[in-house]
């Protein structure tokens, strides 16, 4: 199974300063020689520790989101920090210093339904902010976007991702579902990171399957029982949800995957099977962000426009060699990539005499997709 890199890691070298995301981290800081001088402290509620604030060297330090007294405020702001306070009344922390998981997103979804979550609330405020020209708000929105950006490149630090892309529309009890269930937990009991659009469908199952990596193979029929009966988010948010956090209460401890999912598509909620949830304001960020950190490549399983973008988001670097030597990229079902989407030829007109060529493949079954990406890793 894979297992990611831990999230917080100890304060080290990094940019500028240090980074300081818990106050077990903070404590140990000021009790260094130095103290807080040059660190970035992110997201930490400080409120109780005025006398190490008003005792430290805070010289060229960074307060990101962290609650404090006023006096400590005044006085680290007069060593010369910057301070950046907290926003009140957001559904969101844009200076978050960890990604999301399941139950933050989803909190309150067992009493109150979908509607009253913290997923559902910043998704409202997007859709409040996006189109007003508030700077203010475009800005929160960046920052936030930034900070889970940065949390995903320690989370995946050393880690080996394989994406996998496809349809929110695959719906729970279907063969493709299974077929997809399956692929995430074979690469996830390969050593990799699965990493997925973070939504419904396609993206579901794999983390699905990933989650299902440590368990014997007979959890994953009863997963799939466990969640045919509510097979799509459509109507209901809500039930769709809570089948999953039932299959997770009746299986706990599942193994870990990412999930980036964005909140441009307020129609796709977050699966609840990833274990780390990067969720954007921004779609474009989020696009280049997903298939950047797969480095390990891509499966492509049938889907419509989004996995349509998504091939050719990764083909471009692939082709031009931006981003180093190009990665695997395995395309499922003949006849939807050749016939109903013909992606395919495209891709391999595209490459050419490429080195990229060597990359791709076409497989007719999604069971073939393992092996296929274990070829064009070693070719």
């Amino acid at each position: 199974m894979a297992t990611l890199p831990p999230a917080h890691r100890p304060p080290g070298p990094r940019g500028h300063g240090h980074e300081i995301h818990t106050l077990d981290e903070f404590d140990e800081a000021v009790a260094r020689p130095g103290s807080l001088a040059g660190h970035r402290v992110q997201s930490v509620d400080l409120t109780d520790r005025t006398f190490a604030l008003l005792s430290a060297v805070t010289t060229e330090a960074v307060f990101l989101g962290c609650p404090m007294r006023p006096e400590a405020a005044a006085k680290v702001r007069a060593d010369g920090a910057l301070v950046f306070p907290p926003v009140p009344d957001l559904p969101f922390d844009p200076y978050r210093a960890a990604l999301y998981s399941p139950g933050e997103l989803f909190d309150g979804i067992a009493d109150g339904g979908y509607e009253t979550t913290p997923d559902a609330l910043a998704h409202a405020w997007f859709g409040r902010t996006r189109a007003d020209g508030d700077v203010f708000a475009s800005m929160l929105r960046s920052i936030h976007d930034d900070a889970v950006s940065d949390a995903l490149d320690e989370l995946l630090d050393g880690a080996r991702v394989v994406g996998v892309m496809g349809g929110h529309a695959m719906g729970r009890g279907t063969d493709g579902y299974e077929g997809a269930t399956r692929l995430g937990r074979t690469l996830a009991r390969a050593g990799l990171t699965v990493a997925t659009g973070g939504g419904p469908g396609a993206m579901e199952a794999a983390n699905l399957g990933a989650y299902l990596a440590p368990f014997p193979d007979e959890a994953l029929a009863e997963a799939l029982t466990l969640l045919a009966g509510v097979p799509s988010f459509e109507p209901s948010v809500t039930d769709w949800a809570r089948a999953a956090f039932a299959v997770r209460a009746r299986l706990p401890h599942g193994g870990d995957s990412v999930g980036i999912p964005t909140w441009f598509y307020g129609h796709e909620p977050p699966n609840a099977f990833a274990s780390d949830i990067g969720k954007y304001f921004a779609n474009a960020t989020r696009e280049y962000g997903l298939l950047a950190r797969c480095t390990a490549g891509v499966v492509y399983l049938p889907g419509a426009a989004g996995t349509v973008q998504e091939i050719f988001d990764n083909a471009t670097p692939n082709y031009y060699g931006s981003r180093g030597a190009p990665t695997p990229m395995v395309l499922v079902d003949r006849a939807h990539w050749t016939e109903r989407l013909p992606a395919w030829p495209l891709l391999e007109a595209l490459a050419g005499d490429r080195p990229m060529a060597a990359r791709i493949e076409l497989v007719d079954s999604i069971d073939e997709a393992p092996d296929a990406l274990a070829r064009l890793t070693k070719g």
